[in-house]
Formats: C-alpha cells, structure tokens, sequence
C-alpha cells in the first residue's frame, strides 16, 4: 500500500502546518473532550482518553488546554456538547470513505458533507456501506535516525507490534488496538520523538490514478478542511509517481 502510506505522510505534513494555524489542537483537544464524556476523567481507567492526551502531547498541546479539555469532558467546567458521528461514502472510482467528525449540530455536519461530496464526484452512503472496508490499527511512527532497524524492530515486536515499515525519513511501527499503549512506552525509552494513533487502515485498497485520482485528492482535502471533520480515511492505492506529479 505504497500509495495510501505516502498520502499518510503527506497528510502528516498537513497536520503539522494545522498545529501552527490551531487547526489541529481543536481537534485534538476535541477528541480529548469527548473521550472523557463518554469514559470519564480517569486517564488510566480510560485507553482512549490516555491515547488522545498522548497524542495531544506528542504535537506539542499545552497541558493547560488538555487539562480544560478532559473537565469539559468530563462535566467539571461548562463546554460545547460536541458529539461523535462518523459517516460513510465513496470517492470518485469508487473509493470507500469513512468520515470522522465531531459535532455539536450534526444537521450542519451532514449538509456541509453532502455538499462536498456532491461537487466532487462522490455520494453520501449508508451506516455499514463501507466500514468492512477497513480494521483499527494502532500505528506508530519515529524519525529513521531514531532508532536501528534491528534494535527497533526487536523492541517493537517484543512490545506486541505486528509490523515495522520504513517510509521515507521514519519507520511506521504497525500495532493491534490493544497493544497500542504497551508498544508506544516501549518506544519511548529509547526515542523521545514517537508519535502515534489508532486510525482505520485498509482492508483492501482501490488502484486510482489520472483524472480520478486527481477528483479524489481533492474532495479528500475539501472534507478535511470542513471544521467538523476530525479525520478522512480511504481505501485507494495510487503510484508514488503519480502521486508525486499531484503533489507537485
């Protein structure tokens, strides 16, 4: 899935031009906010409110703004009731999206998403249309200096890591849901730079390419501009050169 991998980073690249303009920290500290209303305040007694404050930390979010964030969460301050829905679609070629949002008007949401898939060539689909199309996996990343190959992969799978992969300037470390916490610690007593999530990943993948791969960036890049949008995956496969000519 070279294709899909190399959009991660680019969308990693993304992420890091948000964090300077505040996009991405309100999404992280959404994600904080709602894990702590639906499992409560208590990091350890919560994996995914651990997860999401992690995560917060490793993009550098004030532990102020955590802080407020889990007691909206969790009812001790006052706070937007943001909800989580997640809506399902196809891209131009067929491509099978799964929209992450947070919201506290989801009749706004759902217009705003609709409409962008409409003008770009795709369609709005059904709860179960297109999530067999995808597993949860916790994925792991680190720069390549980080680490050595074979200290990192040893570590890793001793940890309870599935696969290591090497992707440009880092390695992607490919962990089970439940490992996710067991696996990062372990990484993190050797490199103080690990960053990580647990995402969607692909069962299979749809080869785009030309025009269509070209209609798909971009409604992929209108959905995550919307501002209720937590994150966009897809199933599709593209060459790295053709994606490379995109980009460019």
């Amino acid at each position: 899935m070279a294709g899909h991998s190399k959009w991660a980073q680019i969308k990693r690249k993304k992420a890091a031009t948000d964090a300077k303009r505040g996009r991405l920290f309100t999404r992280l500290l959404r994600e904080i906010q709602v894990a702590a209303r639906v499992g409560g305040g208590n990091v350890e007694g919560n994996p995914r409110l651990k997860t999401a404050i992690q995560t917060a930390k490793s993009y550098s979010v004030p532990a102020d703004n955590i802080d407020r964030a889990v007691k909206r969460g969790a009812g001790a301050s006052e706070g937007d009731a943001f909800e989580e829905i997640n809506y399902e679609g196809y891209g131009p070629g067929g491509v099978a999206l799964i929209i992450k949002s947070m919201t506290d008007n989801r009749n706004r949401t759902v217009s705003e998403i609709r409409h962008a898939l409409s003008r770009h060539k795709g369609t709005l689909g059904t709860t179960n249309s297109v999530a067999h199309n995808f597993v949860n996996k916790g994925v792991l990343s680190l720069p390549r200096g980080a680490m050595e190959e074979d200290q990192l992969i040893a570590v890793a799978l001793e940890a309870g890591a599935e696969d290591v992969q090497a992707n440009d300037g880092t390695w992607e470390v490919f962990v089970p849901p439940a490992e996710f916490n067991a696996v990062r610690r372990a990484l993190e007593e050797h490199s103080s730079e690990v960053q990580g999530e647990i995402r969607l990943e692909p069962v299979v993948t749809v080869p785009v390419a030309g025009e269509t791969a070209e209609d798909l960036l971009k409604l992929l890049d209108v959905l995550d501009d919307l501002d209720d949008v937590q994150s966009v995956v897809a199933n599709f496969e593209i060459d790295e050169s053709e994606l490379g000519r995109l980009e460019s």
